[in-house]
Order: C-alpha cells, then sequence, then structure tokens
C-alpha cells in the first residue's frame, strides 16, 4: 500500500450528531488522527496521536455498511490530512451529506463546494486564539456554520465583538452562512449563564450543548 492511498484514523462508529443544526440525527464519524492545535478544554486529546492507517476504499466501505446518510470527517483536525479533502469529495459522489469539523486554523478553501463546514473559531480560553485563519470566513457558505465554544464571560465577550466586527450575522440573514452556534466548554460554563448573556444582549445566534454527552457518560469515546 502506498502512501497516497490511506488515511490514520482514530475511529469509525455510528452515534446520534451532538452539535451543529444537524444534532439529533443518526451520524457516522470518520475521526482522523493528529492535531497541531492543544486547545486546553480539548475533549478528544486520545485522537492526537496513534491511529491505525485504513485504506480510503476501506473508510468508505465501513462507512457504506453502517448505511447511514449523513456523515461526518473529524478529529483532531481532519484538514491536516490532504487525503481528506479527496475523502470528503469520494463520500459526496457516493451520494452521502457530508459534514466536515474543522478547527478554522486550516484552509478550507479546497474543500469540495459541497460539503458541509462547521467551522471552530478558537476564543481567547482555548489557548489557540491565534491559530484562527481569518480568511476562511471568505470561503463560507449558506451550507456552513461557524462555531464558538465559550469557556467564560471574556470569551463571550470576545465572540460577541467577532460577531459584530466580522458582520457575522449579515452573513447568516444574507444566505452566506447557515449559523452560528454558541456552545458552553463542558464543565466549565454553565448553560444557563450563556443563555442569559445571549438574551440580555439580544444576539442572533444558536446556542447549542452537547447532546451526546448527555445521551451518554461524557467521557465515553465513540459516541
Amino acid at each position: 500500500m502506498s502512501q497516497a492511498e490511506y488515511l490514520r484514523v482514530t475511529e469509525i462508529f455510528h452515534s446520534i450528531q451532538g452539535e451543529s443544526t444537524w444534532a439529533g440525527l443518526p451520524c457516522t464519524f470518520i475521526r482522523l488522527t493528529g492535531c497541531p492545535l492543544r486547545c486546553i478544554w480539548c475533549d478528544t486529546e486520545y485522537a492526537f496521536h496513534g491511529g491505525e492507517k485504513v485504506a480510503l476504499d476501506d473508510i468508505l466501505a465501513q462507512v457504506r455498511s453502517i448505511g447511514t446518510q449523513l456523515v461526518e470527517i473529524t478529529g483532531g483536525e481532519p484538514l491536516i490530512h490532504l487525503l481528506a479533502f479527496r475523502l470528503a469529495t469520494r463520500l459526496l459522489d457516493d451520494g452521502f451529506t457530508v459534514l466536515v469539523e474543522t478547527s478554522g486554523a486550516v484552509d478550507v478553501g479546497p474543500l469540495d463546494s459541497r460539503a458541509h463546514k462547521i467551522m471552530d473559531l478558537k476564543c481567547p480560553g482555548s489557548g489557540e486564539v491565534e491559530r484562527n485563519l481569518w480568511s476562511n470566513l471568505d470561503h463560507l457558505t449558506v451550507r456552513d456554520e461557524v462555531k464558538f465554544v465559550v469557556k467564560d464571560r471574556k470569551d463571550y465577550e470576545w465572540t460577541r465583538s467577532v460577531i459584530q466586527d466580522r458582520e457575522l450575522v449579515n452573513m447568516v440573514d444574507e444566505g452566506g452562512l447557515k449559523a452560528l452556534l454558541l456552545s458552553p466548554v463542558w464543565g466549565e460554563l454553565d448553560p444557563l449563564s450563556l443563555a442569559e448573556w445571549i438574551l440580555e444582549d439580544g444576539l442572533s445566534v444558536r446556542l447549542q450543548v452537547q447532546t451526546h454527552k448527555i445521551i451518554w457518560d461524557p467521557e465515553k469515546r465513540g459516541v
């Protein structure tokens, strides 16, 4: 097997989508290994290293055998792998609806335009705010969503400023973006506090929680 034929995969599993506007739907997850970021609150550190080399054809075969229409490519940071872009295209060509969960620190420009990007802009509380690649906003479309994971009031105020300064609500209103998502860091910020801040400011965003962590044990992998 040549190096060009495989990706390093941490896990492939079938679960309920826990985040984004797709939350609640059955979904097949392809979690690729590796990430150049080290967010303080990361809940998938086990995907930083290890994994198994899996041929693209075998990944496609596993996804087909599960049979769920919705597929998410995630990590780690999946787009550090050049073949992740081809994987997305092959899944789309097979008729799957493809979500790509990305940190926003890697150029999303080459991604197949049919994919749905879920882009996680990093707040100061992540420790990785300097890694945001702001030019990625130019590649977003009505298919795509921007997520902010909020650790505290400082993160919320930073997020509010970014939304205003970058005119992200206008992007949603004008069809250049599907949704703006605010999510509390699990175990760090009470969702009630975040909800109250959003309501006080009349911020036109969607509050989300990690549904899979409510359904299953928050430490459980493969869900």
